[in-house]
């Protein structure tokens, strides 16, 4: 291993927080986020060398995060499809979180259909300019700019005081 694979992992390692928060946002559930950063980081050190250095190291990882994710929605839709009793599937977690109480912005994200809340995590929550967003997640900067005012309309509704069901 050279020392630029050396660096290149340090930095990885620097971006391990952002990245599990990413995961959480996608998964919403820790125990999947853990999974699919695990799987993701595995598909990023094995193609360092895919890597292109005038590039971003981060948005290079989300991306590799979020087709990770794509894969493991696909993977779950075919064995809950091979089984013909639902029961024998493996069972989906409850994306809720955890029964200790998770923060009410947690639970308002996971309230999101998944184009919103990848647009909002990789764009309010982890900073990145709408353009880089839009081209990890592969659609044209008008759609992520509806899902991101789509996504906060939504947000502001949820975490209004005194609208509970």
């Amino acid at each position: 291993m050279s020392d630029s694979d050396d660096l290149l992992q340090t930095r990885i390692l620097e971006l391990l927080p952002k990245l599990r928060r990413f995961a959480r946002s996608l998964t919403r559930n820790v125990h999947d986020a853990d999974d699919l950063l695990q799987s993701a980081l595995e598909r990023a050190l094995a193609h360092l060398d895919q890597w292109q250095a005038d590039t971003r190291l981060d948005s290079w990882l989300y991306t590799i995060v979020r087709h990770a994710w794509i894969d493991e929605l696909r993977s779950r839709a075919r064995r809950e499809h091979t089984f013909e009793d639902p029961g024998q599937a493996e069972a989906v977690p409850d994306r809720r979180g955890d029964a200790s109480g998770t923060l009410a912005v947690d639970q308002a994200m996971a309230c999101l259909p998944a184009e919103q809340r990848v647009a909002v995590a990789l764009v309010l929550i982890e900073g990145l300019p709408y353009k880089e967003a839009a081209q990890i997640i592969g659609i044209p900067m008008g759609t992520l700019t509806s899902r991101l005012a789509r996504g906060r309309q939504a947000l502001q509704q949820l975490l209004e005081p005194g609208d509970s069901a």
